[in-house]
């Protein structure tokens, strides 16, 4: 997904995704359908509230070893937070100041970042 336009609150890459929407997207397509928060801010909500949405969505604090897929749920300063997927060497993130999905090298801010996964959809090794 890669390129593909971002919008706030989107949801499908054919019109565009946001952090969020990116995700939800990338999870759906690998198989693991999980329901997707609507109406969530750009900006202030608190951890706890950011948390407790990916919960309800369905996941969990990653234990062990951090996986490629993983979820990252990075702080930024002025309260927002933001999502995006962990790779060995890079992350994928919706990026609303370059209008776009990129992907960047992993630096050591996104290593130790907070990581979450699904509860219900097993890795899948293929």
């Amino acid at each position: 997904m890669v390129g593909v336009t971002f919008r706030p609150q989107g949801s499908d890459p054919a019109t565009g995704l946001d952090c969020v929407g990116l995700v939800w997207a990338a999870y759906s397509i690998a198989g693991c359908v999980l329901e997707r928060p609507h109406g969530y801010p750009l900006r202030g909500w608190s951890r706890a509230q950011v948390e407790a949405g990916l919960v309800r969505a369905g996941f969990a604090p990653a234990v062990g070893d951090g996986r490629e897929g993983d979820v990252v749920l990075a702080a930024y300063p002025a309260g927002q937070f933001h999502l995006g997927l962990i790779g060995l060497t890079s992350f994928v993130h919706a990026h609303a100041g370059l209008r776009s999905v990129v992907e960047t090298p992993l630096d050591d801010i996104m290593r130790g970042a907070a990581r979450w996964r699904p509860e219900q959809c097993p890795p899948r090794y293929d």
